[in-house]
């Protein structure tokens, strides 16, 4: 049963997972500061004997093993959230902590684990010969989604592959690893960024009715965008 020897290649990993996984928590990784967590997981992908491993202009770590035209591919996003007041943290959130069932620290959920599973599982697609002929499986730990989300696969399908010979229409199917509580979810429900200006007219301190306040104004909109 090919179920049963990828659950037991999995449990094989397991400790080597557990250990790229603690030490992608111990690199500090915000928006535009991800260098130094690409680079181990580009060091991870060699090491698993990738057959190609490289990053782009943007700075995102790819891999791919396989020597199809037509593309799978695993996403997941290495900049992280910041740590907010370091005193809330009942632990070091960049050494982080395990046990017999949690692996905890910043980026362990969101979204690092999802880059161990997908660097992990295209491993053990190679191994096992599971990949389907025609097809080849990229791993790309993509940079800036907290800041820029879509930026980072905007920039893939419309300057990296172009420019590498690379059509879209050979990406067949993107798995993005976001952590569902093992659910499958909708990629994407869109989003919208909306700038509001409000204009007032300044007076003096002791006549404010001689003037209009834009921040009355401001309050009012946010009334309504919270009631939205």
């Amino acid at each position: 049963m090919q179920t049963e020897l990828i659950r037991q290649a999995a449990q094989d990993c397991a400790p080597a997972m557990n250990r790229f996984l603690r030490d992608l928590i111990r690199i500090p990784g915000e928006g535009q500061q991800e260098e130094s967590a690409v680079a181990r997981i580009c060091e991870e992908m060699r090491r698993l004997g990738f057959d190609r491993v490289w990053t782009d202009r943007l700075g995102n770590a790819l891999g791919s093993v396989g020597s199809g035209d037509k593309i799978l591919a695993f996403d997941g996003h290495v900049d992280t959230v910041g740590i907010g007041d370091r005193s809330a943290w009942s632990f070091d959130p960049y050494e982080g902590f395990e046990d017999d069932v949690w692996i905890g620290g910043r980026g362990s959920s969101d979204q690092r684990g999802g880059i161990v599973a997908s660097v992990y599982g295209a491993k053990i697609m190679k191994d096992l010969g599971l990949i389907p002929a025609g097809y080849k499986i990229m791993v790309v730990g993509s940079v800036q989604e907290e800041d820029c989300d879509g930026m980072c696969w905007q920039y893939i399908v419309n300057k990296y592959f172009p420019a590498n010979g690379i059509k879209k229409e050979q990406v067949e199917f993107v798995i993005s690893t976001e952590p569902t509580d093992g659910g499958i979810y909708r990629g994407h429900r869109g989003r919208m960024e909306i700038r509001v200006d409000v204009k007032g007219v300044s007076c003096h301190g002791s006549a404010p009715e001689r003037g209009d306040n834009a921040i009355y104004k401001m309050a009012d909109i946010l009334q309504e965008v919270r009631a939205l």
